[in-house]
C-alpha cells in the first residue's frame, strides 16, 4: 500500500477512469475531483476505492486542480496528480514506493516523463518525448501558475497547460507515465479546438510569468514562445519545428500526421487570437 495521495481531475471519464485507477495498484488515498459527471465516472471510481469530491466552478480562479490542492483534506503530504487518460507503469510505481520509504528531506517535488500513444504506437520524437511534468510533490509546496488575466477561456474548469510552481528543490523520476490522450484523430481535433481557445486567450491576455519557482529551462521556453508569437507564418514554423528540428520525421507516418496537426493547432490559435482582438461592428452604424 503506497502511503501516497493521488489526485485525478475528471469530467465524464467513464472510458478511462477504471484503467487509470487500476494502473495505480494499491494506494492509500485516491481522490477523484469531479465536475458533475453524468456518464458513470463516479460509480466506477468509488467501486475501485476512490473517494469523490465535487468541484463547481464559478467562472473565476481557482480552477479545479488548484482548488483541490488547497481545499481537499489530503491524508498524506505527498500528492501525485494524474489525468484519467494516463497510466502508471510498474517501474514508476516501484520507484515511488522506494522514494516514499526513504524520502529526501531537501526535495519538494519530482518531474515525471510521459510517453504519448498516437495512431497505434508511441511517439518518440516530435517534441512530445521526452515530456516532463511536475506531478509528484508536497501538496503544500506547489500550485499551478496563472498565465492569463482572464479565467474564462472556453477551455473548461481545469488547468490545461499551466505548470506547477514549486517552492523547493526538484528532481526527475526514471519511471514514466503512459498517456492515452488521443485514441483517435477526432479526439485530438476536439481537444485541441478547446486548447486553442486557451492559447488565444493567453495570446491576448498573457501576464509575463517570471516566477522564481519555475525551472530555468521552463523560463527559457516561455521566452522563446513569446518570441515565436511575433514570427510570421506561425503554423508553418510550428510544423517545421516539430517535424524537422524535433525529429518528428523519425516517427514515420504517425509523426508526419502529428506534426501537421500541430501546425493546424497553431493556425487555430493565431486565428482565434486575432478574432479576440477584433472589435465587433456597431450594429447601429450604417
Amino acid at each position: 500500500m503506497l502511503p501516497l495521495s493521488i489526485l485525478i481531475p475528471t469530467l465524464n471519464e467513464a472510458a478511462n477512469i477504471a484503467a487509470c485507477i487500476e494502473s495505480l495498484g494499491e494506494v492509500d488515498d485516491i481522490v477523484v475531483v469531479d465536475s458533475g459527471s453524468t456518464d458513470g465516472t463516479i460509480a466506477l471510481a468509488e467501486a475501485r476505492g476512490a473517494r469523490v469530491e465535487q468541484f463547481q466552478w464559478n467562472g473565476r480562479w481557482p480552477k479545479k486542480k488548484n482548488w483541490a490542492l488547497a481545499e481537499v483534506t489530503w491524508k498524506h503530504e505527498w500528492v501525485f496528480i494524474i489525468d484519467a487518460d494516463e497510466r502508471f507503469t510498474p517501474e514508476l510505481r516501484d520507484e515511488l514506493a522506494r522514494l516514499l520509504k526513504n524520502p529526501s528531506e531537501d526535495v519538494a517535488g519530482y518531474y515525471v516523463n510521459r510517453k504519448f500513444w498516437f495512431m497505434g504506437g508511441w511517439l518518440r520524437h516530435c517534441g512530445y518525448y521526452p515530456s516532463w511534468n511536475l506531478r509528484f510533490f508536497l501538496h503544500q509546496k506547489g500550485r499551478y501558475e496563472k498565465l492569463s488575466s482572464v479565467a474564462q477561456t472556453n477551455s473548461g474548469d481545469n488547468e490545461v497547460h499551466e505548470h506547477v510552481e514549486l517552492q523547493g528543490r526538484s528532481k526527475h523520476l526514471i519511471g514514466e507515465l503512459e498517456h492515452y490522450a488521443f485514441p483517435s484523430i477526432a479526439t485530438w481535433v476536439e481537444k485541441h479546438n478547446r486548447y486553442s481557445d486557451w492559447e488565444a486567450q493567453v495570446d491576448s491576455h498573457q501576464e509575463a510569468s517570471q516566477s522564481k519557482h519555475l525551472t530555468p529551462s521552463l523560463r527559457r521556453k516561455r521566452v522563446l514562445k513569446s518570441i515565436a508569437r511575433r514570427l510570421p507564418f506561425r503554423p508553418t514554423t510550428r510544423f517545421l519545428y516539430h517535424y524537422v528540428f524535433r525529429l518528428g520525421f523519425l516517427d514515420g507516418y504517425r509523426g508526419f500526421v502529428f506534426c501537421r496537426l500541430m501546425g493546424i493547432y497553431e493556425f487555430l490559435s493565431v486565428a482565434k487570437a486575432a478574432e479576440n482582438l477584433t472589435v465587433a461592428p456597431d450594429r447601429d452604424s450604417p
